[in-house]
């Protein structure tokens, strides 16, 4: 008998194995749900990556919307997001936290399995320059299309943004003006 529960119990965890690796192969074993927020535009989510800190994911989420839908004030709103970047960065460079600095470098490079193994090394001060000049430079340029397109949406929507950088200070990046539809 001792034989027999040996190989039923080899084939049992070999059984367990299989089935394990087909759930993490199929996205963590985490059932699949289906919620409202399935249907939530660039734009809204968007305002979540960014109230997250999910730089890299807000980006997107606005470059996306701009491929969907381009306007003066889509390009308006990317260039919003590249600045909130700068702002995010600059905040935590003042209050020298430069661990949570390097965690947005990562945030910003890394977004791949392979990225758990080999994680880039990178000093967190540079970091703060590559991300600062980088976001700069892409918001000047998303501005000018702006601009290009529709200078009065471009001067609304701005004044817009002032005021909210007015209200919250010390954290405007992380969030948008509550007259924008996002």
């Amino acid at each position: 008998m001792s034989g027999f529960a040996g190989s039923m119990t080899r084939a049992m965890f070999g059984s367990g194995l299989l089935l394990v690796t087909a759930f993490l192969l199929l996205g963590c074993g985490a059932p699949s749900v289906t919620t409202g927020r399935d249907s939530l535009t660039h734009l809204q989510r968007a305002r979540v990556y960014l109230a997250a800190g999910d730089c890299r994911r807000a980006v997107e989420a606005c470059q996306q919307e701009v491929a969907a839908h381009p306007s003066a004030e889509t390009y308006t709103y990317l260039t919003y997001v590249y600045q909130a970047l700068d702002a995010y960065a600059d905040s935590l460079a003042r209050a020298d936290q430069w661990v949570a600095m390097e965690h947005l470098y990562l945030n910003l490079v890394t977004g791949r399995a392979e990225d758990l193994l080999d994680p880039p090394d990178v000093l967190a001060r540079m970091a703060k320059e590559l991300i600062q000049s980088a976001a700069q430079k892409q918001a000047d340029a998303t501005a000018a299309l702006a601009m290009r397109l529709d200078a009065p949406v471009v001067v609304r929507v701005w004044a817009q943004q002032t005021a909210w950088r007015k209200m919250r200070p010390d954290g405007w990046w992380l969030g948008v003006p509550p007259g924008w539809s996002w």
